[in-house]
């Protein structure tokens, strides 16, 4: 049987995926379909025939009598019919018998057992299709088969199938920041226009400045926003088939998501897809609340299982959320935030990992947002114990937290910037070897992040930090030469931003110099050598 994390159905709502997908399965439920056609040209038996004009007549009475039947005739019509208007209308009715009776999913896998029919194929190869709306509605299906009864789905499919709404979800959010980009530039447009480009106040392009003008943009977009899902949201069809921009579908995708995830055995198979990855990067753009509110929610259903909590910020989980947290007005959005944050304290079962989550929300100035936060009021009691919770646990560590901890905990958050530690010469005396430990865990992030990053601060805050390593360990030239970090930093001598030509220059000369005073101290030694040496033999003789 899975095992589902059980929570409030109003968290997971799958009849309401779209306002798109939703008219348009209204829709097509008008729809009459010729069957006898289908019977006559021999493209469906006669059984299936009479099982499907009888389900079309009265539903709950034929599926009371003949359930079996219902169930091959549905799974014969998926596999056989290619027609997409037919699909569609498939899709739809086997949809709602699912909705109206969640016991129905377990009587689908018994009989497709006892006909030793594949239950997941049919609709697997649905996803293949064309049509959007068959995509998606083959996508609910096979989450609630997945879900709903007390059959998993096998594991080849479900990398599958996991790794098809991790690509969905990326192609519909890509497709979604595509449009709101055009739609920015439409909000410009009108902007400029109806205020027009003379005046004394003017910007540097020469437009009309008003103080109002943010709100007025960002109230165009969203009244822009909402005419093009509007006008979208009409009956476009080409031959049966829906025509609906990608980005439509992306709450469905992240519906079917949420449900997978509340299933404990099909996380570790979404991790193992770089599903994680995949949320962030979606989550770090600036999709609409109620997307963000979606995936976070598969982020938080995540932390319930312990070694993933463990493991969650190792993907800038914190800081990511941290930011969206400082930017949202929505209270569900903030709601789950709080709970994930909570959740990343509490469920990972070693403490030093809890303690390790503590700081990094402190270094993402979660502590400002909770203070914030506690100045409002909630009618949901789950925020207020949430931030309550939270910022006893932050404060606490806080009061535990040492120079290295915080200095720590800001390289492997790979968001660096010019805080107190890096300037300190009492820090570098004390802490330079420490960059040592854990096999140079924190002297690799910094020459990753020299060799991936695009942020001057980053870049030049890294280079620094090298430099002062290298001159506070007697090893420190050798090591980085060893990590490849002595050309990373050589190559940015030729960077554009002149602070991290400038960083690069200090940490190649503290290199050069450290070569220097290595050698003046081994002519010391050697000449101190040479003295001890030569008064014995002087003695002697």
């Amino acid at each position: 049987m899975t095992t589902a994390l059980y929570l409030p159905e109003e968290n997971i709502d799958m009849i309401a995926a779209t306002s798109v997908l939703q008219q348009q399965a209204a829709d097509i439920r008008t729809r009459t379909i010729n069957w006898a056609s289908y019977m006559q040209s021999q493209m469906i038996s006669q059984e299936d025939f009479q099982a499907i004009s009888a389900l079309d007549k009265s539903r709950a009475a034929y599926l009371g009598q003949n359930p079996s039947q219902v169930v091959k005739t549905l799974l014969n019509l998926v596999s056989h019919l290619s027609k997409d208007s037919t699909i569609q209308y498939i899709l739809v009715l086997l949809d709602d018998l699912l909705q109206e009776d969640r016991s129905r999913v377990d009587l689908f896998h018994e009989t497709a057992g006892k006909l030793k029919q594949c239950i997941w194929g049919p609709f697997l190869n649905l996803l293949n299709r064309q049509d959007g709306f068959i995509v998606n509605m083959a996508s609910r299906i096979l989450a609630k088969f997945a879900c709903w009864g007390h059959a998993t789905m096998p594991k080849s499919d479900l990398n599958f199938y996991l790794q098809f709404l991790k690509d969905q979800l990326a192609s519909n959010s890509t497709a979604y920041l595509q449009e709101m980009a055009q739609l920015a530039k439409r909000v410009q447009t009108i902007i400029v226009h109806s205020h027009g480009p003379h005046g004394k106040d003017k910007d540097h392009h020469g437009h009309q400045y008003s103080p109002n003008i943010a709100q007025q943009m960002q109230q165009h977009q969203h009244d822009l926003a909402n005419e093009s899902y509007r006008d979208m949201a009409g009956d476009q069809q080409q031959d049966g088939k829906c025509v609906i921009p990608n980005n439509e579908y992306i709450q469905s995708v992240a519906r079917c998501l949420q449900m997978m995830l509340r299933v404990d055995e099909y996380r570790f198979a979404f991790v193992s897809v770089d599903g994680i990855s995949t949320l962030i990067r979606i989550l770090s753009t600036r999709v609409n609340f109620q997307v963000q509110y979606q995936l976070i929610f598969c982020l938080w259903v995540l932390t319930f299982n312990p070694l993933l909590a463990a493991k969650m910020n190792k993907f800038s989980v914190i800081p990511i959320l941290a930011d969206i947290l400082s930017d949202c007005a929505k209270e569900k959005v903030t709601r789950i935030i709080l709970a994930v944050f909570r959740n990343l304290i509490e469920k990972p079962e070693d403490l030093s990992v809890a303690k390790d989550h503590c700081i990094a929300m402190v270094q993402s100035k979660v502590l400002k947002q909770l203070s914030i936060l506690e100045q409002r009021r909630f009618d949901d009691e789950d925020i207020t114990a949430d931030v309550e919770y939270l910022s006893e646990k932050l404060q606490n560590s806080v009061q535990d937290l040492s120079s290295f901890d915080e200095y720590a905990t800001e390289v492997r958050s790979g968001r660096l910037e010019w805080s107190p530690v890096h300037k300190s010469a009492k820090f570098w005396r004390e802490n330079a070897q420490r960059l040592n430990e854990k096999n140079y865990e924190l002297l690799r992030i910094l020459v990753h992040l020299l060799e991936t990053s695009k942020d001057a601060i980053i870049l030049s805050v890294a280079c620094f930090d090298i430099g002062e390593y290298v001159r506070h360990y007697p090893r420190g030239k050798h090591v980085l030469e060893q990590l490849g970090g002595k050309q990373i930093v050589m190559q940015h001598l030729g960077h554009e931003d002149p602070n991290v030509r400038y960083e690069a220059l200090l940490a190649v000369q503290k290199l050069m110099v450290h070569n220097w005073e290595y050698l003046g101290k081994q002519l010391e030694k050697e000449n101190e050598n040479q003295k001890q040496g030569a008064a014995p033999i002087a003695g002697k003789a």
